[in-house]
C-alpha cells in the first residue's frame, strides 16, 4: 500500500463503520466465495470492536483486518458479529472464513482451528469499582468475592483457575455474553471484580467508574483465526500483516485506538 492510499483508506475508516450482518443470512451461509474472506467478530470488546452509537461496528480489529485484506488479492466480505464463544465453530462450519476478535493463540484453539502470525500482546487485568474500597493486589485477596469475566476468554480461563485452586467457588463466579455486561454489573455492585484483556481495560477505565487492581501476567498474544485446511487465506493474512506492519499502517491504526500507547 502507498503512502497516498494509506492515507486515503486511514481517512475513510476514521468517519464511517462497518454495516453488521446478521448472523445465519444467506449472505454468510457458506462462507466467503473464492476471492472473498468473510469476517466474524464479537462486538463488545473496545477499543478492538464495538457497536458505536451509530450503530455501526467499529474497532482496532475492523481497521487492521480491512486494511491487511486490502494488501492482498481477496476481499472482505460483510461482517457477522456473533458472541465470542460461537466464533470457532461458526469458523469450522464456514459461515465466517476469519476470526478478527482479539483472540488469544491458545493451544487448546490451536488443536481445533489455526492462526495468522500473532499481531498483538496483552495481559489480564482486574477491574473493581472506582468508589469501593476493596483495592486487591494479587489473586489470593480475590477470595469469596464474587467475579465475573467474558464466556469464551482468556479472561474466563483465569477465574476458573481460581475457582479449581479454590480462590472462589463456581457460584462466586459469573460468564457473561460480553465485557460490556460483565463491567456494567461490577459498577452496579453485583460482582466486586472483572478479569479483561489489559488494552480492553484501559479503555474501561477510561470510560466508567472502574479501575484496575493489578494485572495477572499472561503473555498472551493475539491472531486472526482461519480454518485449518485454509493455508492460501492464512498464507494472505499473514502477508498482508506483514505490508501493514511494514508500511506504518499498523502503527498508525495503533496510534489511532489506544492513545495511551
Amino acid at each position: 500500500m502507498t503512502d497516498i492510499s494509506r492515507r486515503t483508506y486511514l481517512k475513510s475508516v476514521g468517519g464511517t463503520g462497518v454495516a453488521l450482518s446478521v448472523a445465519g443470512c444467506s449472505s454468510i451461509l457458506g462462507g466467503g466465495s473464492a476471492g472473498t474472506i468473510v469476517p466474524g467478530t464479537a462486538s463488545g470488546f473496545p477499543p478492538f470492536e464495538f457497536v458505536n452509537e451509530q450503530g455501526e461496528l467499529v474497532g482496532f480489529d475492523v481497521d487492521l483486518l480491512t486494511a491487511v485484506v486490502d494488501e492482498t488479492d481477496y476481499e472482505l466480505g460483510e461482517w457477522s458479529d456473533l458472541n465470542f464463544d460461537t466464533l470457532i465453530t461458526a469458523l469450522q462450519n464456514d459461515q465466517i472464513d476469519t476470526i478478527a476478535a482479539a483472540m488469544t493463540i491458545t493451544e487448546g484453539r490451536d488443536e481445533t482451528i489455526d492462526f495468522t502470525d500473532p499481531y498483538y500482546d496483552a495481559n489480564q487485568a482486574v477491574l473493581v469499582r472506582e468508589n469501593s474500597d476493596f483495592r486487591p493486589s494479587g489473586t489470593g485477596d480475590l477470595a469469596d468475592r464474587p467475579i465475573g469475566a467474558q464466556s469464551g476468554t482468556t479472561g474466563e480461563s483465569e477465574m476458573q483457575a481460581l475457582v479449581e485452586e479454590g480462590v472462589v467457588s463456581e457460584s462466586q463466579t459469573t460468564a457473561y455474553e460480553n465485557y460490556v455486561l460483565a463491567v456494567q454489573d461490577l459498577v452496579n455492585g453485583n460482582v466486586d471484580a472483572v478479569i479483561v484483556d489489559t488494552p480492553v481495560a484501559e479503555t474501561f477505565v477510561a470510560d466508567r467508574p472502574v479501575v484496575s487492581a493489578f494485572t495477572i501476567e499472561t503473555g498472551e498474544q493475539y491472531g486472526f483465526g482461519v480454518r485449518t485446511n485454509d493455508d492460501d487465506r492464512q498464507q494472505a493474512l499473514n502477508e498482508g500483516l506483514q505490508a501493514v506492519m511494514d508500511d506504518g499502517t499498523y502503527e498508525e491504526l495503533t496510534r489511532k485506538w489506544f492513545a495511551s500507547e
